[in-house]
């Protein structure tokens, strides 16, 4: 027989990113640093800023499992948030409630929490607006989640596809929510002067040269890699 779990559990001793390694992230934009890690690394499509908060964040990740209709583990991670941690609370993609609305963010970011990101839904859009907290989630409904357990802060959680360590660095903005763990972060930071670099190179081709052919097509045709089935 299986015993019930503790109704919370919460880790307070992960390891931490610098403040330098978060900040030297945070100035990216977040297709950058997606390009920095081969092209994966954001969370569903479906979760997207929530219409008049701010539209960019970037802090340390500090992960809450919430089982479905409730929030207990949320509660958990705004009880042991410190200054800088963006909240990441994974519902099991539960469409019927949602996980928080304004009281709760509004506790967040008075604890210093800079963002907040969910798999699920939110609620009383006007009063999240006034708190201003950078608020990211799959919709809006009314119905609210009870607090009953079990849940958990400070754990690894997945959303989707998506791997999330307490300790990892999150940084969202209009193109979506950014997942650089922890210990690829001094690599992708070495990356974006690279990426930084050709980006700005295309760009000023692009919009100032009058570019109007991607180069790597004819590296292709050059290299005999391309048949043209209209030829005769």
């Amino acid at each position: 027989m299986i015993e019930d779990p503790p109704l919370l559990t919460l880790n307070r001793a992960f390891a931490r990113p610098t403040p330098s390694q978060v900040d030297q992230l945070a100035k990216a934009p977040t297709g950058f640093l997606i390009d920095c890690m081969f092209g994966r690394g954001a969370l569903d499509y479906r979760i997207c800023s929530l219409s008049g908060t701010p539209l960019r964040a970037a802090g340390v990740a500090l992960t809450c499992q919430n089982g479905p209709d409730d929030n207990l583990g949320l509660l958990g991670a705004v009880h042991i948030a410190r200054p800088g941690d963006f909240i990441v609370a994974a519902t099991e993609a539960f469409m019927q409630a949602a996980v928080t609305g304004d009281l709760v963010l509004g506790m967040a970011k008075n604890r210093g929490v800079v963002g907040f990101a969910t798999d699920g839904l939110i609620r009383d859009i006007d009063g999240c607006r006034k708190v201003g907290l950078p608020t990211y989630s799959r919709g809006v409904t009314p119905n609210s989640p009870v607090r009953n357990g079990p849940g958990s802060a400070g754990l690894p959680i997945n959303i989707g596809p998506v791997h999330i360590c307490s300790g990892d660095v999150i940084v969202a903005d209009e193109d979506g929510v950014v997942v650089v763990p922890q210990s690829q972060i001094d690599q992708v930071i070495a990356r974006l002067a690279v990426v930084s670099e050709k980006e700005a190179e295309m760009d000023r081709k692009v919009m100032e040269e009058g570019l109007d052919d991607p180069p790597f097509i004819h590296d292709l045709i050059d290299a005999g890699n391309v048949v043209f089935i209209d030829e005769k």
